[in-house]
């Protein structure tokens, strides 16, 4: 990785790394001072060293080596992927195959590799000041200094940008929708396939696109609907026509915040004292809804939607797929996904005080399970009923299943952690960092409490315990036993 040679600051991990790599997978049990162990959940074996100052791992193909909570590298050279954290989210690198990314909090970034077409690209960023992308395309080539002079391609949610002065002038393009604004956002000009609009915001504004019939990915003939749009004085009034040349042509039109209303052949909505007041009849999805005032009290009855709300009290909504309710918002919310072969459920207490997430594969009957209690503990159960317990957890109900979060964060205050793997029967619990280990299998047990100073070990080649390093039984597998 020619990134890697760049930065000094690395080589510490990776000669720390190379030298914890000789130990063998079950070493000496020293507690926190050094612990080398096999993983519960996963084949592969784990070292850790000064309590969560240092750990490498291996699980399967994959591994990882670690002082967190500011240094961490994981790699796979299979799948050919690579993660650095330098004080996450502070400074990250992140290589999948060619494709690779190095950023310091978002604003200062390297980025590159190959696209479709197997043409290398290369982009760096000082962000929002400078942009620059060189390419083996030289028509892919771009450098934007802000707000004087540039051009970009597909970045900002655009697919190609242009200014001069900015905001004296500036171009964006978004497929065949071009918009050239003028001392920005006062004046634009836009212009497309069938599209002609222009707008002095804010005070008038129109913009008209005809319908049109354009070839999808597939070949297929696809019909887009028109719209015309019509604005005076923003956001206070308004006419919209969308759907032009479609089955359902809609019109909104407004006069805020005193009137506004929708019509379509599906859909009739009607607003007073916009947002507060309103009645929905819609046809499509067959349901009626008042909202008396808006958001607090909303009321919805339909094969479409069902909504019975006077927040924050007391909130029941359903549809096809979704269902929400709550009582005494935020002390108790309940939300359901069900769709396809998914069904996930998820209870929250005063937001995430508590949570209870359950995802079901519903073909295959499996389901997965984790519970937060901030900052106190997270449970995790996966599809195969593997299980895994933490004692603390300050971060983890907020970013749930963050890999870096995982990785450099939860070894520094993960003071209890307790495994179980009901496939191999195996499980394992651990206090502050080792300092108490136990570790069983169907044929084995193993304890390590005080720096080792208590040692005991019993499976198929028979029984040992140590105190004070000093080994105190040894027995041998009684006559006919199996030996390993």
């Amino acid at each position: 990785m020619p990134l890697l040679s760049r930065f000094g600051i690395l080589w510490p991990g990776i000669v720390t790394a190379a030298l914890f790599s000789g130990f063998a997978a079950e070493g000496p049990d020293l507690g926190p001072l050094f612990d080398a162990f096999p993983l519960t959940l996963a084949p592969g074996h784990r070292t850790e060293v000064l309590g969560p100052i240092f750990y490498t791992e291996q699980k399967e193909l994959q591994r990882t080596w670690a002082f967190p909570p500011l240094l961490s590298r994981t790699w796979d050279p299979v799948t050919d992927f690579d993660e650095i954290d330098l004080a996450y989210p502070l400074i990250t690198y992140r290589r999948f195959g060619m494709e690779y990314r190095w950023h310091v909090i978002q604003v200062f970034s390297f980025a590159g590799g190959k696209d479709q077409q197997e043409k290398d690209s290369r982009r760096f960023t000082l962000f929002p000041v400078y942009f620059q992308q060189r390419s083996s395309v030289p028509s892919n080539n771009y450098t934007a200094f802000f707000p004087v002079y540039g051009r970009l391609e597909n970045r900002l949610f655009r697919d190609e940008i242009f200014f001069v002065l900015f905001p004296i002038y500036g171009q964006s393009r978004i497929k065949d929708r071009v918009t050239d604004n003028y001392l920005y956002p006062f004046f634009h000009l836009r212009h497309g396939d069938s599209l002609r609009g222009w707008q002095f915001w804010p005070l008038v504004g129109h913009e008209h696109k005809d319908p049109l019939t354009r070839t999808n990915g597939f070949g297929d003939a696809e019909r887009e609907g028109g719209h015309d749009d019509k604005f005076a004085l923003w956001p206070f009034l308004f006419l919209n026509q969308s759907g032009i040349g479609t089955e359902n042509p809609q019109t909104e039109r407004g006069i805020l915040p005193f009137y506004c209303d929708v019509r379509s052949a599906q859909r009739d909505s009607t607003t007073v004292l916009w947002p507060l007041i309103s009645h929905v009849t819609d046809r499509g999805k067959k349901y009626r809804e008042w909202d008396v005032p808006w958001p607090l009290i909303v009321f919805a009855r339909g094969e479409g939607k069902t909504i019975w709300r006077v927040w924050p009290f007391y909130s029941r909504a359903r549809n096809s797929s979704l269902e929400s309710d709550f009582y005494l918002w935020p002390l108790y919310k309940y939300d359901r996904v069900h769709g396809g072969a998914l069904d996930r459920e998820r209870t929250r207490i005063l937001f995430y005080l508590y949570s209870d997430t359950i995802q079901r594969n519903t073909e295959s009957g499996e389901a997965r399970r984790r519970i937060d209690f901030w900052p106190l503990f997270t449970h995790q159960r996966d599809y195969d009923g593997g299980s895994r317990l933490q004692l603390f957890s300050p971060l983890e109900p907020f970013l749930p299943n963050n890999p870096s979060v995982e990785r450099d964060y939860s070894p520094v205050w993960s003071v209890w952690r307790a495994e179980w793997n009901p496939r191999t029967g195996a499980g394992s619990q651990s206090l502050l960092w080792n300092l108490y280990r136990r570790e069983t299998t169907p044929q084995s047990k193993k304890c390590s409490l005080l720096l080792g100073l208590f040692q005991y070990q019993s499976g198929p080649e028979g029984k040992r315990l140590s105190l004070l390093y000093i080994p105190v039984i040894r027995t041998r597998p009684a006559s006919g036993a199996p030996s390993q």
